[in-house]
């Protein structure tokens, strides 16, 4: 069975951020970064070359197999800031109708800028997916 690519590392969170080229990003990425911090209770941590992941959770898949995986994340990619959140929680739809300029796919959220969605909406939906990813 072949390893994930995507898995913790030990790369530093601050060497990354200094890779951001885009002010306004990075800080945008220490912002979200503070708020999945504060909802998971755990410090950030590389997963692969561009994700910072927070807290971790036993992902069990249909044939049995187990893997670690991050219980939230973000990743500042070319064109969006990536949002790792759970894509089924009860409060799910109505915190993304509130948040903002964004898109989804499914278990992922697309902002431009942290400028162009609801702050207090941003951390609700955090906080919500992460209680949801906790006891699953």
């Amino acid at each position: 069975m072949t390893e994930p690519k995507t898995r913790q590392t030990g790369s530093s969170i601050e060497a990354f951020y200094a890779r951001i080229k885009d002010d306004e990003v990075r800080q945008d990425c220490r912002v979200i970064a503070d708020i999945m911090k504060k909802a998971t209770k755990a410090p950030p941590k590389m997963w692969g070359s561009s994700i910072v992941g927070f807290g971790t959770r036993t992902v069990r898949y249909a044939n049995g197999r187990e893997a670690e995986w991050m219980m939230t994340a973000f990743s500042p990619r070319k064109q969006n800031i990536v949002l790792y959140l759970s894509s089924a929680f009860p409060e799910r739809d109505a915190l993304l109708k509130a948040l903002g300029r964004h898109s989804c796919g499914k278990g992922c959220v697309y902002v431009k800028r942290l400028s162009d969605v609801h702050l207090p909406t941003l951390k609700k939906l955090v906080a919500a997916s992460v209680k949801h990813t906790s006891k699953s």
